[in-house]
């Protein structure tokens, strides 16, 4: 427990903390369980399409801040603002890069999807592929992914938030943490996920932008922020060596390729492939953007998402660098030693960058209000997780061992599910605390980098290549598997060295950055999958139809009186006026999103958002090129 007392030690939070805090917390909890309970009751959670899919009737706003809450957990706060802190604004390129994955998911992968009629990532190989190989590797990979990267170090990141400004037990907080989190993804399913984000979201930005400009007034605004931070260097340091130094290339976000710390090649091709993974095939993302009314909503969620993506440099990477400016002894510390004193980890206090920022800014009450926020972003990831692992598991492990489960089943096993992951991630957080936090968000990027490419390169084989067979795609797995694996296991074995120690490690990690290796992996996993489908027979034409980008059906359900894409049911117009939203098909649930279809004149707004939202995005990667 000796971080526990040195964290606390040198916080010492307790007398900063007013009631006018605890009644914020309060409050705000009582809100969002009553948000939840009110968006349970809208939609019926008793059809697996209730619960798991929200009944397919999102509208685009509730699913653009989805998107964005899902991805922004409490561990990408504190790691976003950490990583500005050691080393400038680069890593903005991680949230910026995000903005080409989802309009890729929304005007490619998502269509596909939905003419496919499947509810989650594995069961669209599975129909694409045929057999059931690839399915169960799939949702076992993103069960075991989900534990060990999101659901732990977002515990563990909310953890050291709620310690550093409460001084509260790590275990105490942690622990109320998941029983409110677990009580409402299991009471109401993905409604009450979807409906609690986007209120997640709202107090998410506006707690972050009130502290964004509390800490530029702190060091005189924007135009002092590179001078401020090319000088914040920590007041005890390594004889001998540069590491207390601020990086000279700090405001840049394309950085030198072979020496950078984060390589504008691999930031620009390797991110790339993490991104696709994460957005156009990953379970917790696709499921948001399936759960839409029709195609035109689930693409405006997505330009909403990218825009909210292009916050996080200004409210979270930039505070973090002002964090340095104002506390360099603490953030930018150096020596182990005083490292271990002041946060617990000998490897660096990058992390309690952000949390150091509120509990010194915020005045009383609004401060409250930020230990909320992270408390928000915490449980918004992990319902999230939770929702999507217990679909996983549920639709793709569960009904291959039980194929005549019934609904009731289905819903008690996907509930049972989420208490066995709240148990496990308990267990796990004690593990946690022994690892080093300042290697624990380096280990989640890695973590990605050595188990995602090979997927992202089945996934875009599987949409865009009709020969990709069931052979080639399942070897070409096992093979980038077992790469990913080997340079996994190298890391462990050779952490990355602290300050002042000479680099001994192999060439494998010293010279091949992890963002490089996550190109080089999918490139030999593609190469397998094609050698593999060129040699054994073809998937037959009629297997494929509706499952890839080239085999959608195209051609538009009868046109109507109406002017709907689908005629009424009755032949009455009355019953859809609103084109934004077909009537609801008869038939089994999961099929409700059917068409690809939408009004020609909301695809025309989507369209056009899209080229504007690039625009913009390409403007401000320029600016800070």
């Amino acid at each position: 427990m000796m971080e526990l007392n040195s964290t606390a030690g040198s916080v010492t939070p307790s007398q900063q903390f007013s009631i006018a805090d605890l009644v914020v917390v309060v409050v705000y909890f009582s809100l969002n369980v009553g948000v939840g309970i009110w968006s349970s009751c809208r939609v019926n959670r008793n059809t697996v399409s209730g619960y798991f899919l929200a009944g397919r009737d999102m509208a685009w706003w509730p699913i653009g801040a989805s998107l964005f809450a899902s991805s922004e957990g409490s561990g990408l706060f504190l790691g976003l603002a950490g990583t500005g802190a050691a080393g400038g604004i680069a890593v903005a390129g991680f949230e910026w890069n995000a903005t080409y994955a989802l309009l890729a998911l929304a005007w490619v992968f998502v269509p596909v999807y939905i003419s496919s009629g499947i509810v989650t990532m594995p069961e669209y190989l599975q129909r694409r592929f045929g057999g059931e190989r690839i399915q169960m590797y799939l949702s076992s990979l993103s069960l075991l992914l989900s534990i060990f990267t999101k659901i732990s170090t977002d515990l563990y990141s909310g953890a050291l938030f709620v310690q550093v400004c409460l001084g509260w037990d790590l275990y105490l907080s942690t622990v109320l943490m998941l029983v409110v989190t677990g009580l409402y993804t299991i009471a109401g399913g993905l409604a009450a996920v979807i409906y609690t984000d986007a209120l997640q979201t709202l107090i998410m930005v506006l707690g972050a932008i009130v502290l964004a400009v509390k800490a530029f007034n702190e060091i005189g605004g924007y135009p002092y922020l590179e001078e401020a931070y090319l000088k914040a260097v920590p007041s005890k340091i390594v004889p001998n060596t540069t590491c207390h130094l601020p990086r000279a290339d700090a405001m840049h976000l394309f950085r030198d390729p072979v020496s950078g710390d984060l390589p504008w090649t691999g930031m620009t091709f390797g991110l790339s492939i993490m991104a696709t993974w994460y957005w156009c095939t990953d379970q917790v993302i696709v499921q948001r953007s399936l759960s839409a009314k029709n195609l035109s909503h689930a693409k405006a969620g997505s330009i909403l998402a990218s825009y909210l993506k292009m916050l996080p440099l200004f409210l979270i990477i930039m505070p973090g660098m002002i964090s340095r400016v104002l506390y360099p002894d603490t953030v930018a510390c150096v020596d182990p030693d005083e490292c271990a004193r002041v946060c617990g980890a000998a490897v660096g206090c990058s992390n309690i960058a952000y949390p150091k920022l509120v509990v010194e800014l915020m005045p009383s009450g609004l401060r409250g209000l930020m230990i909320a926020v992270m408390m928000a972003a915490l449980v918004s990831s992990l319902t999230s997780i939770f929702n999507s692992s217990s679909t996983l598991f549920t639709m793709d492990i569960w009904r291959k061992l039980r194929p005549r489960a019934g609904d009731r089943e289905l819903l008690l096993v996907g509930r049972v599910v989420t208490v066995v992951l709240v148990a496990l991630s308990v267990v796990w957080i004690p593990i946690l605390q022994s690892s080093s936090g300042g290697q624990l968000y380096v280990y989640i990027q890695a973590v990605t980098s050595y188990l995602a490419p090979p997927v992202t390169a089945v996934f875009i084989l599987a949409v865009f290549w009709p020969r990709a067979n069931e052979q080639g795609a399942f070897w070409g797995l096992m093979a980038g598997l077992a790469l990913g694996l080997a340079r996994m296991g190298l890391e462990l074995a050779h952490p990355t060295p602290l300050c002042g120690v000479p680099d001994q490690r192999p060439w494998l990690l010293a010279d091949i950055h992890y963002l490089h290796f996550a190109v080089l992996l999918a490139a030999v996993t593609a190469a397998i999958v094609v050698g593999g489908s060129l040699l054994t027979s073809p998937v037959p034409p009629a297997q494929l139809k509706d499952l890839t980008w080239w085999t959608l059906s195209r051609e538009p359900p009868q046109p109507s009186v109406c002017g709907t894409t689908r005629g009424p049911p009755n032949g009455s117009c009355s019953a859809s006026l609103d084109t934004q939203q077909p009537p609801k098909a008869v038939g089994p649930p999961a099929m409700a999103l059917k068409d690809t279809m939408e009004p020609p004149f909301w695809a025309r707004v989507c369209g056009i958002n899209a080229i504007v939202l690039m625009c913009v995005n390409i403007f401000c990667y320029a600016y800070f090129a």
